[in-house]
């Protein structure tokens, strides 16, 4: 009987829990991502951004954002600050101990001692106890630490997520650096090209085979051309400036680097759509957040319960300081406290609507945050083919171009066409080199989103299918994850 009151007792204390039981919502799209149509280009890749980035210019500098970032570096501060209140909120679980000494010297004047003559009173303690400790009978306790737990967990994802989107911003600056350099290269070769018809339409008009209309028109194509190239320097500056933002640090404007091609961002396998929970920091966000507002039902639901608390301590007293612990001198006290909601206004059953409200928000968000990362996943691979199919079709643009433009030169400095005609060549061969260019660095990025939307480095195994970390909320929470991988992206 005696171990059965035991047992009995350690039950109690250990308490119950009034938590929901949770069930992950079901994924509100399709089991598979389009595969007809635009969407028909393989799906065979890499799955880390070191080996995404075939460019050892811009794997340096990702190491180095990821060091040197401020806003990352925030980001990882707020995942120890939630570490740290959920181990605040963890320790009311247990009694807090702590030991007391006080000592106290009054004096009472004769018309309060009853005998007329002022006294002076003195009384030392020491005691050891706790104080106020409340009994976790119903779970609240356990609750609210779960709740801080799923949160502090949270955002260790948004941590993981600002991580993924400064990996894909950092390479966006980089590419479009690039990209706008290999603009102004394109800007000055051709303003010297214009120059140098000028001058030869200039020598044409002295001699008498050109007109002043012809010089004029050579003429703007020249100071249409040197437009550009202030436009484009200024554009590489402020690329400059804002991937040195990125980076935490300055950049070398003499940056070694691979040309801006195709291949300079490798394929990424899409998978199915299942493997985004898994992947996706976002979404395993917002589950911990759901998975905290349910928790959250639990503390509700054990506020309508009486609540214990107890005071006890043990010690030693006395008059004088030296008999503090001698024989005889011991005290204790024991202080058991009973807390029973009887009116309240509606107050306890407005707070439990409100978390069960909480969670639906949360439940929503979570559904929406599974469709977005969805159709970002599906506008990747429709862009990833359509891509393919319009670089092609640029770079027989750019041919024709170059051809048309060769024979227009020809044909004027022949005499047989006019002016006119060739610099329309020129400004339409200009146009499509500029076109060529922009629509690879579209491409480009379009795979460094791809990558974003897919959950960045999946390779990484999980704590548990699920897609959620497993966890015990009596045991310490997890450590971080590793700070070496990171997020959303900018373009033009």
């Amino acid at each position: 009987m005696n171990k059965l009151s035991a047992l009995a007792m350690a039950g109690l204390l250990g308490g119950c829990s009034l938590i929901p039981d949770y069930h992950r919502p079901a994924a509100p799209v399709p089991a598979q991502y389009p595969q007809e149509g635009v969407y028909a280009l393989a799906q065979s890749g890499t799955s880390d951004w070191r080996q995404l980035f075939h460019d050892p210019a811009l794997q340096r500098l990702i190491g180095e954002a990821l060091v040197n970032n401020r806003d990352l570096r925030v980001a990882a501060l707020n995942v120890e600050a939630f570490q740290a209140q959920y181990r605040i909120q963890r320790a009311d679980l247990f009694p807090a101990v702590s030991a007391t000494g006080a000592g106290q010297r009054r004096r009472l004047p004769g018309d309060v001692t009853g005998t007329g003559k002022s006294a002076i009173t003195s009384s030392y303690s020491a005691t050891l106890g706790i104080s106020a400790y409340e009994l976790d009978l119903f779970g609240r306790i356990r609750s609210l630490s779960e709740q801080a737990m799923l949160t502090y967990l949270g955002t260790e994802e948004a941590r993981r997520s600002a991580q993924l989107s400064l990996v894909a911003n950092v390479a966006n600056a980089y590419l479009t650096w690039r990209a706008d350099q290999e603009l102004l290269a394109l800007a000055r070769q051709t303003l010297v090209a214009n120059e140098h018809s000028l001058r030869l339409t200039s020598r044409s008009k002295t001699a008498g085979k050109a007109s002043a209309l012809d010089v004029v028109q050579a003429s703007t194509s020249v100071e249409s051309t040197r437009a550009s190239v202030a436009r484009y320097e200024r554009q590489v500056a402020q690329d400059l400036n804002s991937l040195a933002l990125l980076v935490g640090g300055p950049v070398d404007e003499q940056l070694p680097s691979r040309p801006l091609a195709d291949d300079l961002v490798a394929r990424v396998p899409a998978g199915l759509p299942s493997d985004l929970l898994q992947r996706r920091p976002d979404i395993l966000q917002a589950e911990y957040q759901l998975r905290a507002a349910n928790a959250n039902i639990g503390a509700a639901r054990a506020a309508f319960f009486p609540s214990v608390s107890l005071t006890a301590n043990a010690g030693s007293t006395s008059t004088e300081l030296s008999g503090l612990f001698k024989g005889g001198s011991g005290s204790w006290t024991f202080q058991p406290q009973i807390n029973l909601p009887i009116f309240n206004a509606g107050s306890l059953r407005a707070s439990l609507d409100y978390a069960k409200l909480q969670k639906d928000i949360t439940v929503a968000q979570y559904e929406k945050s599974i469709q977005t990362a969805f159709q970002e996943v599906a506008d990747g691979l429709a862009a990833r083919q359509t891509y393919t199919d319009q670089l092609e079709a640029q770079r027989d643009f750019v041919a024709a171009n170059q051809q048309y433009y060769n024979l227009a030169e020809h044909r004027y400095r022949s005499g047989v066409d006019s002016n006119l005609t060739f610099l329309d060549a020129q400004r339409t061969l200009f146009n499509s080199q500029q076109a060529l260019i922009v629509d690879r660095l579209a491409q480009l990025v379009a795979e460094v989103k791809l990558y974003t939307a897919l959950g960045g480095a999946w390779g990484e195994a999980l704590a548990d299918a699920g897609g959620v970390v497993a966890f015990n909320p009596e045991e310490s929470p997890p450590p971080p994850r590793s700070r070496s991988t990171t997020p959303a992206t900018t373009t033009r």
